[in-house]
């Protein structure tokens, strides 16, 4: 760990990788293999690691990223679903003292792979289809990561990091505002990957608070969350009109007539405090 010159695999080794492996990126899993040394290098820095850290990687595919994140010094735990792909990735990280753990990030015993430290910084380049849902669970249920770097679909990403008004605020807004801030950080072109996605990819920095925004019940907030934007083109005194009354809208300050992008994160603990009372 820490090497005079560092390892960086390319799009001709990694395609190199996959031949003598019979192997193939599979597209029912997501896979889109990073294939430039320089954006490895950029997530490595933007994700701000070093000795001492400990990272862990969901994804790892064939070590690109995680051998940048080893040469950091940082102790890296890489967490990889495919089968087929973990003996080559073993095969190339554990030389470097990295721990390969075969398994789906969404049915982790996290208690468990996080055990070795108190604190993790969560580097990773996420399948588009189970992004939003893996870090929302992440924030939720596990508080040893107190920040990520994640890249992402570029609309997921925006989805992610939106602040109340803009286009693409919805519930996976509210809810990582709710445990942390969230900001886009560098846009990713798609010709960094093998295959080449269609759409374009960003990374998004998100950074846990020390306890979340509002102090508010969370059951009882995000069930109004979800309710308001199951129907966004409603007003709130509509879509709302079983859950909050008209005096609870006025106690927390609130516009019956708002709809559910309107609201910030601590608008809604205002909005769910009053109507619990």
């Amino acid at each position: 760990m820490g090497q005079a010159d560092p390892v960086r695999l390319t799009r001709t080794q990694v395609v190199e990788l996959l031949e003598a492996n019979g192997l193939a990126p599979s597209r029912a899993l997501g896979q889109n293999f990073v294939v430039d040394p320089n954006t490895v290098d950029r997530v490595v820095r933007l994700a701000e690691v070093g000795p001492g850290d400990h990272v862990v990687e969901i994804g790892g595919g064939l070590g690109a990223l995680t051998l940048a994140l080893a040469d950091a010094g940082a102790h890296v735990v890489t967490v990889e679903i495919d089968r087929h792909v973990v003996p080559v990735l073993r095969q190339l990280v554990e030389p470097e003292g990295v721990t390969v753990v075969q398994g789906d990030a969404l049915d982790l015993d996290w208690d468990t792979v996080l055990g070795g430290a108190p604190r993790w910084v969560l580097v990773a380049n996420l399948p588009y289809n189970v992004s939003t849902p893996l870090v929302c669970d992440l924030l939720d249920h596990v508080p040893a990561i107190d920040r990520m770097l994640v890249m992402v679909q570029r609309e997921v990403g925006e989805r992610l990091a939106a602040s109340a008004g803009d286009e693409a605020y919805g519930i996976p807004s509210v809810k990582v505002a709710y445990w942390a801030e969230a900001r886009v950080v560098g846009r990713v072109p798609p010709t960094v990957f093998l295959p080449q996605p269609r759409v374009e990819s960003v990374l998004v920095r998100i950074v846990r608070r020390p306890r979340p925004a509002v102090a508010s019940d969370p059951d009882r907030l995000f069930a109004l969350v979800r309710a308001a934007f199951g129907q966004r083109r409603k007003m709130l005194r509509r879509s709302l009109a079983d859950r909050v009354t008209p005096a609870a809208f006025e106690a927390a300050g609130i516009r019956p007539d708002a709809r559910p992008e309107e609201l910030d994160i601590t608008a809604w603990g205002r909005l769910t405090d009053a109507s619990a009372s």
